[in-house]
């Protein structure tokens, strides 16, 4: 082999331990980055949930308390119809009075 040969497969074999070196470099850092990315991932998934939680407490909050409005809203409703209903009762004894003329 001419020196010259020699020279071109050395350089070939220096250009491939650096190639192997590189891979081998990146190939351990691998874990490390897949590990921070996977923890990230988890960080972002359990602010979701988090935020998500809260809009339904919120959510649940406030159906409960649209629910006690009404239900109070509903019992308002019944005391003045029975107030009205025995106002109305007054009222027609009273016209009667009135007409028959007991008043």
């Amino acid at each position: 082999m001419s020196e010259k040969r020699i020279q071109q497969v050395l350089e070939i074999e220096q250009k491939a331990e650096k190639v192997r070196e590189a891979a081998v470099k990146e190939a351990e850092q691998i874990p490390g980055q897949a590990e921070r990315e996977a923890q990230a991932f988890v960080e972002r998934a359990r602010k979701e949930a988090e935020e998500e939680a809260r809009q339904l407490i919120a959510s649940a909050k406030a159906s409960n308390e649209s629910e006690q409005i009404l239900a109070e809203a509903q019992e308002k409703a019944r005391q003045v119809e029975a107030t009205a209903g025995s106002n109305f009762d007054r009222a027609v004894t009273a016209v009667l009075n009135h007409v028959i003329g007991k008043e």
